[in-house]
């Protein structure tokens, strides 16, 4: 039987700075995952949100393939991912739609796919509304990591991590019952994310699972259990490599249930121009750094091609 995570709760409205700075801090070397609350997101604007995912996801697959992935915006198909190649799973069973920027420079504003206005007149607004609030959320919770590791709360700003970040809202839907014997299923397959956090909020049905030891075999997997109004947070591999693994940058999938899975994922990435190089607060002659100064879009690019087979 899967245990349960005993993730921590961290008050993004809690007026004690350092001692959430703190919390943080010992929630991303112990486990890389948390959950928050108090986050600015209201529960109405949350469903909605979910309505108009389903109501897309509804559509005939022609329809949605009408918006399929161009610049890392719009739909994937079932099985379009697969973050273990060699493995005996055809790709991950579920379905997605990627929303970019949304504020900040046109050229990438305009990246975006929308669905028809005459079919979905409010989709857009939503999601454009939902996405600046999480992009909110996504800030001061950088700036508590920054305190966290002993940084000046502005410390993300200054390096240009902040300067017009990249957020991107993915939309997901596990359907229910799928597959055949002989093969491996599941809802996404065992993963890191890749950028520096990630927020993310469900519809309440089960199947998240962490892995705190990446490098144990066999892994042990725990279920992380749904906390009404509470996203839970994790730490990206970006900011794994930024705190010299200080921080986790957790392994985490998603089990088929037999239910139907409806879920919002907020990947909050650095400005594409940003250089990651190890900070001075996680490195020292005894530990030194283990990763090479890198560009976080070349390194995101990358990661999105090995991902999507390209």
């Amino acid at each position: 039987m899967t245990e349960t995570a005993k993730l921590p709760i961290i008050d993004l409205a809690s007026p004690d700075r350092i001692s959430t700075a703190n919390s943080i801090r010992q929630a991303c070397v112990d486990y890389g995952f948390f959950y928050l609350v108090n986050h600015g997101v209201e529960g109405q604007l949350l469903s909605k949100v979910l309505e108009e995912s389903k109501k897309f996801f509804s559509l005939p697959l022609n329809e949605k393939m009408k918006l399929s992935r161009k610049h890392h915006r719009g739909y994937t198909p079932l099985y379009s991912e697969n973050h273990v190649p060699l493995s005996r799973s055809k790709g991950d069973s579920k379905e997605g739609f990627y929303v970019g920027p949304v504020e900040g420079d046109m050229a990438q504003t305009n990246l975006n796919q929308w669905p028809s206005q005459e079919i979905f007149p409010t989709w857009r607004l939503t999601m454009e509304c939902y996405h600046k609030k999480l992009m909110s959320a996504g800030k001061k919770i950088i700036c508590l990591i920054a305190l966290a590791l002993n940084l000046d709360e502005d410390y993300f700003e200054k390096v240009g991590a902040l300067d017009t970040p990249n957020g991107f809202l993915r939309l997901l839907h596990y359907p229910g019952e799928l597959g055949c014997f002989n093969e491996e299923i599941y809802g996404a397959s065992e993963h890191s994310d890749y950028g520096m956090i990630t927020l993310l909020a469900s519809d309440g049905v089960p199947g998240l699972q962490v892995c705190k030891e990446k490098f144990n075999q066999p892994r042990l997997w725990e279920d992380v259990p749904h906390i009404k109004g509470a996203f839970i947070v994790n730490i990206g591999d970006m900011m794994e490599r930024w705190t010299n693994c200080l921080f986790r940058s957790t392994l985490h999938r998603v089990m088929p249930t037999g239910q139907e899975r409806y879920s919002l994922a907020f990947f909050m990435d650095p400005n594409p121009d940003c250089v990651v190089e190890c900070l001075e607060s996680c490195c020292s002659s005894s530990c030194p750094a283990r990763f090479p100064p890198i560009r976080s879009g070349a390194y995101l690019e990358e990661r999105f091609k090995l991902s999507y087979g390209e």
